[in-house]
């Protein structure tokens, strides 16, 4: 039996140091530490035809496992990726839905200036008053159920959503959903900047913060 180091044995068998202690934890080859130094035992063979079958054995298995590892990591960097463009992809469809409830936000808004002008200018003399508070009845109407949930109040700001709506558009199970909205209402009430809380509701701001953290729970 003779013994190597470990960079004698990886290059003895052709694959990295990192395989030849794979091997070693596994047990597939024995370690012998001499004055804090880990050696590889390798067993001389007794002919030259089994010693060239069974460093090709071992040079072929640490060769897989050494591409296992590799391939391991491959995946991990691919799993990474396809989280980053999910998360990429909602945050986008976030701001588009934002933006178009601006828009009918914004058109309702000029429908009722409209009315409020023609009622100014023709109803003058008959039920002015009458069409006045009717107008101020429809502005203090609330957003229609969608509406409510996805636009904030005018103080808070256009950018701002609720944490409800947030979560609606997520994918993801409601397990999961329940784990993050409670990750999300604990920042908000240590008092993170991420987040503001108005009319016992919280909302929070895609376009202007980052949330990976709390959605990972990372």
């Amino acid at each position: 039996m003779k013994k190597m180091t470990i960079g004698d044995a990886a290059e003895h068998f052709g694959v990295s140091k990192e395989a030849i202690h794979n091997r070693i934890r596994r047990g597939s080859l024995n370690c012998i530490v001499e004055n804090g130094v880990k050696y590889v035992a390798i067993e001389s063979a007794k002919n030259n035809n089994a010693s060239t079958n069974n460093v090709s054995d071992n040079r072929y298995t640490l060769y897989i496992e050494s591409e296992n590892e590799r391939l391991r990591e491959k995946v991990d960097v691919l799993e990474k990726e396809t989280t980053r463009l999910r998360d990429q992809r909602e945050l986008m469809l976030i701001n588009e839905r934002i933006n178009v409830e601006q828009i009918y936000k914004e058109r309702d808004a000029q429908l009722r200036n409209i009315l409020n002008v023609v009622a100014t200018k023709f109803l003058s003399h008959a039920n002015e008053e009458l069409v006045m508070q009717e107008a101020l009845k429809e502005e203090t109407q609330p957003i229609d159920a969608i509406n409510a949930d996805i636009v904030p109040d005018i103080e808070i700001g256009d950018d701002w959503i609720t944490l409800k709506a947030f979560l609606k558009l997520k994918q993801y199970p409601d397990s999961l959903k329940k784990n993050i909205k409670r990750r999300f209402k604990a920042a908000a009430l240590e008092g993170d900047e991420r987040f503001i809380e108005s009319n016992e509701k919280i909302y929070l701001n895609p376009s202007a913060y980052e949330y990976s953290d709390l959605l990972t729970g990372k």
